[in-house]
């Protein structure tokens, strides 16, 4: 074979390879990228091999030590020793991205607290370690279910609340007036606007006819849906109010309908 035999056909070989990586490449969508992976799809497949328990419904597990965990890493908490889950955490990452191109903020004041961390908290108020509204409720509540609703218009008991899931945040600031104005209402609005995109939903909305039972509202409380609609329809199923138990007040879970009212007294949109 002549020289320019074999240059031609090592042109035509080359030529054929390039056509059909171009073809393959025309083929994938625009924004395509072979490392990207969906939030949802991997949400859903992290929840799909693993199984969640009772105890993990509960709180009752160590977030540091747990493989479906991770710690928050600045900037995006107020402090470097919280953690969340890592399907929950990718897409806050997501949604803290989007917001800051819209000059908005997301800090995570409050992750993940176990079922030790949630009993100090609801511990505290009980016996008046902590005020509650600027009062001692131990001295000026001394029945046992009516102090118990107090603490529960923003404080879950221990066992309880969604805060064990590892897929529930708080946002920026604790007070309700926070967000009536200014930055914060601007915070909350981008929220309401955009959350769901990311698979975050508001589960204590403002209380009504749609939402007659639970917690009063958190404009700052924002729950990763892809995980804890799953653990919501668990705690249907199986979480009962006699399991709420282990800490100081908790005799009255049964009479309250811990269950029933505040767990699943939840935003509709979040089920």
């Amino acid at each position: 074979m002549k020289s320019n035999q074999i240059l031609f056909l090592i042109f035509t070989i080359a030529l054929s390879c390039s056509s059909k990586v171009e073809n393959q490449q025309s083929q994938m969508p625009l924004n395509a990228s072979r490392d990207t992976v969906p939030v949802a799809v991997s949400a859903s497949k992290i929840a799909d091999d693993e199984k969640f328990t009772i105890d993990y419904l509960m709180g009752k597990f160590d977030p540091a030590k747990h493989s479906s965990f991770v710690k928050i890493a600045p900037p995006y908490a107020d402090n470097s020793e919280r953690y969340l889950r890592k399907d929950a955490y990718e897409a806050f990452k997501k949604m803290y991205a989007a917001a800051l191109k819209d000059s908005v903020e997301l800090v995570i004041i409050s992750a993940t607290r176990n079922f030790q961390a949630q009993k100090g908290i609801w511990e505290a108020k009980w016996t008046g370690a902590r005020l509650v509204n600027d009062a001692d409720i131990s001295k000026t509540i001394p029945d046992p279910r009516q102090r118990a609703l107090k603490i529960l218009e923003y404080s879950s008991m221990p066992g309880s609340s969604r805060h064990h899931w590892g897929t529930d945040i708080d946002l920026n600031d604790l007070s309700d007036f926070h967000f009536q104005s200014g930055e914060g209402k601007k915070v909350y609005d981008w929220l309401r606007a955009h959350a769901q995109e990311y698979g975050y939903c508001q589960p204590y909305s403002k209380k009504g006819d749609k939402r007659p039972n639970g917690y009063n509202e958190e404009k700052w409380h924002w729950s990763y849906m892809p995980i804890s609609k799953k653990l919501t329809k668990l705690a249907k199923s199986e979480l009962k109010d006699t399991m709420i138990q282990g800490f100081k007040g908790s005799e009255t879970a049964k009479s309250i309908g811990i269950v029933k009212k505040y767990v699943l007294g939840i935003n509709q949109e979040c089920l």
